[in-house]
Protein backbone atom coordinates (compact mmCIF):
# COMPACT_ATOMS: atom_id res chain seq x y z
CA UNK A 1 0.00 0.00 0.00
CA UNK A 2 2.73 2.28 0.85
CA UNK A 3 4.16 1.21 -2.63
CA UNK A 4 1.51 2.87 -4.41
CA UNK A 5 1.89 6.03 -2.82
CA UNK A 6 5.02 6.27 -3.47
CA UNK A 7 4.47 5.84 -7.13
CA UNK A 8 1.52 8.18 -7.26
CA UNK A 9 3.46 11.01 -5.35
CA UNK A 10 6.59 10.64 -7.94
CA UNK A 11 4.36 10.37 -11.35
CA UNK A 12 4.21 13.99 -11.82
CA UNK A 13 7.76 14.13 -11.75
CA UNK A 14 7.85 11.74 -14.30
CA UNK A 15 8.85 13.04 -17.69
CA UNK A 16 8.71 10.31 -19.76
CA UNK A 17 6.13 7.69 -18.68
CA UNK A 18 8.44 4.84 -20.84
CA UNK A 19 10.27 4.14 -17.78
CA UNK A 20 7.12 3.28 -15.83
CA UNK A 21 6.28 1.04 -18.21
CA UNK A 22 9.97 -0.63 -18.19
CA UNK A 23 9.19 -0.79 -14.31
CA UNK A 24 5.83 -2.36 -15.25
CA UNK A 25 7.04 -5.21 -18.35
CA UNK A 26 10.12 -6.18 -15.26
CA UNK A 27 7.20 -6.62 -12.56
CA UNK A 28 5.30 -8.82 -14.86
CA UNK A 29 7.96 -10.86 -15.60
CA UNK A 30 9.66 -11.09 -11.84
CA UNK A 31 5.93 -11.89 -10.88
CA UNK A 32 5.40 -14.43 -13.08
CA UNK A 33 8.89 -16.39 -11.94
CA UNK A 34 7.71 -15.63 -7.83
CA UNK A 35 4.42 -17.34 -8.52
CA UNK A 36 5.86 -20.34 -10.18
CA UNK A 37 8.67 -20.33 -8.03
CA UNK A 38 6.07 -20.63 -4.64
CA UNK A 39 3.75 -23.45 -7.14
CA UNK A 40 6.53 -25.57 -7.87
CA UNK A 41 7.50 -25.21 -4.14
CA UNK A 42 4.15 -26.40 -2.73
CA UNK A 43 3.86 -29.23 -5.41
CA UNK A 44 7.49 -30.64 -4.26
CA UNK A 45 6.53 -30.39 -0.56
CA UNK A 46 2.73 -31.99 -1.07
CA UNK A 47 4.43 -34.80 -3.08
CA UNK A 48 7.15 -35.30 -0.59
CA UNK A 49 4.35 -35.58 2.10
CA UNK A 50 2.26 -37.57 0.15
CA UNK A 51 5.60 -40.31 -0.59
CA UNK A 52 6.36 -40.05 2.82
CA UNK A 53 2.54 -41.26 3.83
CA UNK A 54 1.96 -43.62 1.36
CA UNK A 55 5.73 -45.30 -0.30
CA UNK A 56 3.86 -47.66 -2.36
CA UNK A 57 2.36 -44.51 -4.61
CA UNK A 58 5.62 -42.78 -4.80
CA UNK A 59 6.06 -43.19 -8.71
CA UNK A 60 2.52 -42.44 -9.15
CA UNK A 61 2.62 -39.31 -6.91
CA UNK A 62 6.22 -38.51 -8.75
CA UNK A 63 5.00 -38.73 -11.81
CA UNK A 64 1.76 -36.05 -11.03
CA UNK A 65 4.36 -33.73 -9.28
CA UNK A 66 6.41 -33.54 -12.51
CA UNK A 67 3.49 -33.25 -15.19
CA UNK A 68 1.79 -30.19 -12.64
CA UNK A 69 5.74 -28.99 -11.85
CA UNK A 70 5.91 -29.14 -16.14
CA UNK A 71 2.11 -26.50 -16.13
CA UNK A 72 3.13 -24.49 -13.19
CA UNK A 73 6.42 -23.52 -15.46
CA UNK A 74 4.24 -23.57 -18.71
CA UNK A 75 2.26 -20.57 -17.11
CA UNK A 76 5.41 -18.74 -15.51
CA UNK A 77 6.63 -18.75 -19.16
CA UNK A 78 3.87 -17.14 -20.56
CA UNK A 79 4.04 -14.33 -18.03
CA UNK A 80 7.69 -13.73 -18.74
CA UNK A 81 6.72 -13.55 -22.42
CA UNK A 82 3.98 -10.92 -21.75
CA UNK A 83 6.81 -9.03 -19.79
CA UNK A 84 9.57 -9.28 -22.59
CA UNK A 85 6.35 -8.21 -24.74
CA UNK A 86 5.28 -5.43 -23.06
CA UNK A 87 9.19 -4.40 -22.78
CA UNK A 88 10.10 -5.09 -26.68
CA UNK A 89 6.71 -2.79 -27.44
CA UNK A 90 8.19 -0.10 -25.30
CA UNK A 91 10.40 2.51 -28.36
CA UNK A 92 12.67 5.20 -27.13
Amino acid sequence: MEIMGLLQAAAPVVQDPKGLAMIGAGLAAGGAVIGAGMGIGRIGGSAVEGMARQPEAAGKIQTAALILAALVEGAALFGVVVGFLIQGKITF
